[in-house]
Protein backbone atom coordinates (compact mmCIF):
# COMPACT_ATOMS: atom_id res chain seq x y z
CA UNK A 1 0.00 0.00 0.00
CA UNK A 2 1.30 3.45 -0.86
CA UNK A 3 1.76 5.28 2.43
CA UNK A 4 2.56 8.40 0.43
CA UNK A 5 -0.93 8.58 -1.06
CA UNK A 6 -3.08 7.38 1.85
CA UNK A 7 -2.24 7.56 5.56
CA UNK A 8 -3.83 5.53 8.33
CA UNK A 9 -3.72 5.67 12.11
CA UNK A 10 -5.79 4.35 15.00
CA UNK A 11 -6.49 6.67 17.93
CA UNK A 12 -8.77 5.72 20.81
CA UNK A 13 -10.46 3.00 18.71
CA UNK A 14 -11.04 5.45 15.85
CA UNK A 15 -9.46 4.55 12.52
CA UNK A 16 -8.50 7.71 10.62
CA UNK A 17 -7.97 7.41 6.86
CA UNK A 18 -6.30 10.45 5.29
CA UNK A 19 -6.15 10.97 1.53
CA UNK A 20 -2.65 12.32 1.06
CA UNK A 21 -1.96 14.04 -2.27
CA UNK A 22 -2.34 17.63 -1.09
CA UNK A 23 -0.44 19.00 -4.09
CA UNK A 24 -3.37 17.98 -6.32
CA UNK A 25 -6.15 18.45 -3.74
CA UNK A 26 -6.04 14.71 -2.93
CA UNK A 27 -7.34 13.76 -6.38
CA UNK A 28 -7.48 10.01 -7.01
CA UNK A 29 -4.43 8.89 -8.94
CA UNK A 30 -2.20 5.84 -9.19
CA UNK A 31 -3.44 3.09 -6.86
CA UNK A 32 -5.34 5.39 -4.49
CA UNK A 33 -8.72 3.84 -5.23
CA UNK A 34 -7.42 0.33 -4.61
CA UNK A 35 -5.52 1.45 -1.51
CA UNK A 36 -8.64 3.08 -0.07
CA UNK A 37 -10.65 -0.10 -0.64
CA UNK A 38 -7.95 -2.25 1.02
CA UNK A 39 -7.79 0.08 4.02
CA UNK A 40 -11.55 0.02 4.46
CA UNK A 41 -11.54 -3.79 4.25
CA UNK A 42 -8.75 -3.88 6.84
CA UNK A 43 -10.64 -1.49 9.08
CA UNK A 44 -13.85 -3.47 8.78
CA UNK A 45 -12.06 -6.62 9.94
CA UNK A 46 -10.19 -4.95 12.82
CA UNK A 47 -12.26 -5.41 15.97
CA UNK A 48 -10.16 -2.82 17.82
CA UNK A 49 -11.54 -0.12 15.50
CA UNK A 50 -15.05 1.01 16.43
CA UNK A 51 -15.47 4.11 14.26
CA UNK A 52 -13.91 5.31 10.98
CA UNK A 53 -13.07 8.86 9.89
CA UNK A 54 -12.15 9.72 6.29
CA UNK A 55 -10.47 13.08 5.69
CA UNK A 56 -7.94 14.81 3.45
CA UNK A 57 -4.45 16.21 3.92
CA UNK A 58 -3.80 19.90 3.45
CA UNK A 59 -6.55 22.29 2.39
CA UNK A 60 -8.77 19.87 0.45
CA UNK A 61 -10.84 16.77 1.17
CA UNK A 62 -10.73 15.31 -2.34
CA UNK A 63 -11.00 16.85 -5.80
CA UNK A 64 -12.21 13.58 -7.36
CA UNK A 65 -10.42 12.03 -10.32
CA UNK A 66 -7.04 13.21 -11.55
CA UNK A 67 -8.05 15.11 -14.69
CA UNK A 68 -4.50 15.28 -16.05
CA UNK A 69 -4.25 11.49 -16.09
CA UNK A 70 -7.72 11.17 -17.64
CA UNK A 71 -6.81 13.65 -20.36
CA UNK A 72 -3.68 11.63 -21.11
CA UNK A 73 -5.82 8.52 -21.57
CA UNK A 74 -8.18 10.44 -23.89
CA UNK A 75 -5.25 11.57 -26.03
CA UNK A 76 -4.53 7.89 -26.67
CA UNK A 77 -8.21 7.04 -27.22
CA UNK A 78 -7.81 4.71 -24.26
CA UNK A 79 -10.79 4.07 -21.97
CA UNK A 80 -9.64 0.63 -20.85
CA UNK A 81 -9.23 1.55 -17.17
CA UNK A 82 -12.66 3.19 -16.81
CA UNK A 83 -14.56 -0.03 -15.98
CA UNK A 84 -11.99 -0.89 -13.29
CA UNK A 85 -12.12 2.61 -11.81
CA UNK A 86 -15.90 2.46 -11.72
CA UNK A 87 -15.84 -1.01 -10.14
CA UNK A 88 -13.44 0.07 -7.37
CA UNK A 89 -15.47 3.20 -6.66
CA UNK A 90 -18.63 1.12 -6.37
CA UNK A 91 -16.90 -1.33 -4.03
CA UNK A 92 -15.74 1.51 -1.78
CA UNK A 93 -19.24 2.99 -1.60
CA UNK A 94 -20.89 -0.38 -0.96
CA UNK A 95 -18.38 -1.27 1.75
CA UNK A 96 -18.88 2.03 3.58
CA UNK A 97 -22.63 1.51 3.48
CA UNK A 98 -22.54 -2.15 4.59
CA UNK A 99 -19.79 -1.84 7.20
CA UNK A 100 -21.12 -2.40 10.73
CA UNK A 101 -19.09 0.54 12.04
CA UNK A 102 -20.07 4.21 11.67
CA UNK A 103 -18.07 6.05 9.01
CA UNK A 104 -17.67 9.82 9.24
CA UNK A 105 -16.53 12.11 6.42
CA UNK A 106 -14.45 14.92 7.90
CA UNK A 107 -14.58 17.36 4.99
CA UNK A 108 -11.71 19.72 5.74
CA UNK A 109 -11.80 21.58 2.41
CA UNK A 110 -12.91 21.24 -1.19
CA UNK A 111 -14.90 18.11 -2.06
CA UNK A 112 -15.59 17.80 -5.78
CA UNK A 113 -16.70 15.08 -8.16
CA UNK A 114 -15.91 11.64 -6.78
CA UNK A 115 -14.57 13.38 -3.68
CA UNK A 116 -17.98 14.83 -2.93
CA UNK A 117 -19.62 11.47 -3.56
CA UNK A 118 -17.14 9.69 -1.30
CA UNK A 119 -18.30 12.07 1.44
CA UNK A 120 -21.95 11.39 0.57
CA UNK A 121 -21.35 7.65 0.91
CA UNK A 122 -20.32 8.07 4.54
CA UNK A 123 -22.87 7.73 7.32
CA UNK A 124 -22.33 11.28 8.58
CA UNK A 125 -20.61 14.37 7.24
CA UNK A 126 -18.90 17.10 9.25
CA UNK A 127 -17.39 20.04 7.36
CA UNK A 128 -15.03 22.86 8.17
CA UNK A 129 -16.37 26.35 7.47
CA UNK A 130 -13.96 26.60 4.53
CA UNK A 131 -15.27 23.43 2.86
CA UNK A 132 -16.82 23.65 -0.58
CA UNK A 133 -18.83 21.05 -2.51
CA UNK A 134 -19.36 20.50 -6.23
CA UNK A 135 -20.78 17.75 -8.43
CA UNK A 136 -18.21 18.93 -10.92
CA UNK A 137 -18.48 16.05 -13.42
CA UNK A 138 -20.59 18.04 -15.86
CA UNK A 139 -17.86 20.68 -16.11
CA UNK A 140 -15.79 18.13 -18.02
CA UNK A 141 -18.84 16.51 -19.67
CA UNK A 142 -18.82 13.40 -17.49
CA UNK A 143 -21.63 11.72 -15.55
CA UNK A 144 -21.54 11.58 -11.73
CA UNK A 145 -20.27 8.29 -10.37
CA UNK A 146 -19.32 6.77 -6.99
CA UNK A 147 -23.07 6.50 -6.35
CA UNK A 148 -23.65 10.24 -6.49
CA UNK A 149 -26.85 10.04 -8.52
CA UNK A 150 -28.38 7.90 -5.77
CA UNK A 151 -26.71 9.32 -2.66
CA UNK A 152 -27.28 13.00 -3.39
CA UNK A 153 -30.89 12.38 -4.43
CA UNK A 154 -31.54 10.52 -1.17
CA UNK A 155 -30.27 13.50 0.81
CA UNK A 156 -31.67 16.53 -1.03
CA UNK A 157 -34.44 15.23 -3.32
CA UNK A 158 -34.61 14.86 -7.08
CA UNK A 159 -34.99 18.50 -8.11
CA UNK A 160 -32.06 19.84 -6.06
CA UNK A 161 -29.88 16.88 -6.94
CA UNK A 162 -30.63 17.41 -10.63
CA UNK A 163 -29.72 21.10 -10.32
CA UNK A 164 -26.40 20.43 -8.59
CA UNK A 165 -25.42 17.67 -11.01
CA UNK A 166 -26.50 19.46 -14.20
CA UNK A 167 -24.80 22.76 -13.32
CA UNK A 168 -21.81 21.55 -11.32
CA UNK A 169 -22.25 24.70 -9.22
CA UNK A 170 -20.10 24.96 -6.13
CA UNK A 171 -21.83 25.43 -2.77
CA UNK A 172 -20.29 26.40 0.54
CA UNK A 173 -20.57 24.54 3.83
CA UNK A 174 -23.43 26.68 5.12
CA UNK A 175 -25.55 25.89 2.03
CA UNK A 176 -24.62 22.21 2.21
CA UNK A 177 -25.84 22.17 5.80
CA UNK A 178 -29.05 23.99 4.88
CA UNK A 179 -30.05 21.51 2.17
CA UNK A 180 -29.29 18.44 4.27
CA UNK A 181 -25.90 17.26 3.03
CA UNK A 182 -24.08 17.93 6.31
CA UNK A 183 -24.60 17.11 9.95
CA UNK A 184 -22.53 20.01 11.25
CA UNK A 185 -20.31 22.88 10.16
CA UNK A 186 -17.34 23.51 12.44
CA UNK A 187 -14.80 26.30 12.72
CA UNK A 188 -11.60 25.55 10.83
CA UNK A 189 -9.61 26.19 14.01
CA UNK A 190 -11.29 23.43 16.01
CA UNK A 191 -12.42 21.15 13.19
CA UNK A 192 -10.14 18.16 13.73
CA UNK A 193 -10.55 18.23 17.51
CA UNK A 194 -14.36 18.36 17.39
CA UNK A 195 -14.65 15.62 14.78
CA UNK A 196 -12.39 13.34 16.81
CA UNK A 197 -14.35 14.07 20.00
CA UNK A 198 -17.54 12.96 18.25
CA UNK A 199 -15.85 9.90 16.73
CA UNK A 200 -14.53 8.86 20.15
CA UNK A 201 -18.06 9.17 21.52
CA UNK A 202 -19.32 6.70 18.90
CA UNK A 203 -16.29 4.43 19.42
CA UNK A 204 -17.11 4.15 23.12
CA UNK A 205 -20.74 3.18 22.43
CA UNK A 206 -22.26 -0.31 22.18
CA UNK A 207 -20.84 -1.55 18.89
CA UNK A 208 -23.50 -4.19 18.22
CA UNK A 209 -26.31 -1.71 18.85
CA UNK A 210 -24.71 0.97 16.65
CA UNK A 211 -24.36 -1.57 13.85
CA UNK A 212 -28.07 -2.35 14.04
CA UNK A 213 -28.97 1.36 14.19
CA UNK A 214 -26.92 1.99 11.04
CA UNK A 215 -28.58 -0.87 9.19
CA UNK A 216 -32.05 0.08 10.45
CA UNK A 217 -31.61 3.68 9.35
CA UNK A 218 -30.78 2.65 5.79
CA UNK A 219 -33.67 0.18 5.76
CA UNK A 220 -35.92 3.03 6.87
CA UNK A 221 -34.51 5.39 4.26
CA UNK A 222 -34.88 3.08 1.29
CA UNK A 223 -37.51 0.52 2.29
CA UNK A 224 -41.12 0.52 3.43
CA UNK A 225 -42.54 1.04 6.91
CA UNK A 226 -43.15 -2.71 7.03
CA UNK A 227 -39.47 -3.32 6.22
CA UNK A 228 -38.41 -0.98 9.02
CA UNK A 229 -40.75 -2.52 11.59
CA UNK A 230 -39.56 -6.02 10.68
CA UNK A 231 -35.90 -5.09 11.03
CA UNK A 232 -36.51 -3.27 14.32
CA UNK A 233 -38.07 -6.43 15.73
CA UNK A 234 -35.13 -8.54 14.60
CA UNK A 235 -32.55 -6.08 15.90
CA UNK A 236 -34.19 -5.59 19.27
CA UNK A 237 -34.37 -9.33 19.75
CA UNK A 238 -30.69 -9.64 18.88
CA UNK A 239 -29.44 -7.05 21.39
CA UNK A 240 -31.89 -7.26 24.30
CA UNK A 241 -30.00 -9.95 26.22
CA UNK A 242 -26.54 -8.77 25.15
CA UNK A 243 -23.86 -7.82 27.67
CA UNK A 244 -24.02 -4.22 26.47
CA UNK A 245 -27.77 -3.98 26.98
CA UNK A 246 -27.44 -5.44 30.49
CA UNK A 247 -24.65 -2.98 31.29
CA UNK A 248 -26.65 -0.07 29.89
CA UNK A 249 -29.69 -0.82 32.00
CA UNK A 250 -27.68 -1.48 35.17
CA UNK A 251 -25.79 1.78 34.66
CA UNK A 252 -29.07 3.67 34.21
CA UNK A 253 -30.54 2.24 37.41
CA UNK A 254 -27.28 2.89 39.29
CA UNK A 255 -27.10 6.45 37.94
CA UNK A 256 -23.64 6.08 36.40
CA UNK A 257 -22.13 6.18 32.92
CA UNK A 258 -22.19 2.80 31.15
CA UNK A 259 -18.98 1.00 30.22
CA UNK A 260 -19.74 -0.91 27.06
CA UNK A 261 -17.66 -3.88 25.97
Amino acid sequence: MSQAQILYEITDRVGVITLNRPEVMNAFGGTMREDLLKLLQQTEADESVRCVVITGAGKAFCAGGDIASMAAMQSKNDASVIPQHMKIGAQVVNLIRSMAKPVIAAVNGAAAGAGMNLALACDMRFAAESARFSESFVKIALVPDWGGTYLLTQLVGTAKAMELMMTGDRIDAAEALRIGILNRVISDDTFHEEVMTFARQLASGPADTLAHIKRATYVGATGTLADALKYEEQAQGAVFLSDNAREGMHAFLEKRAPKFA
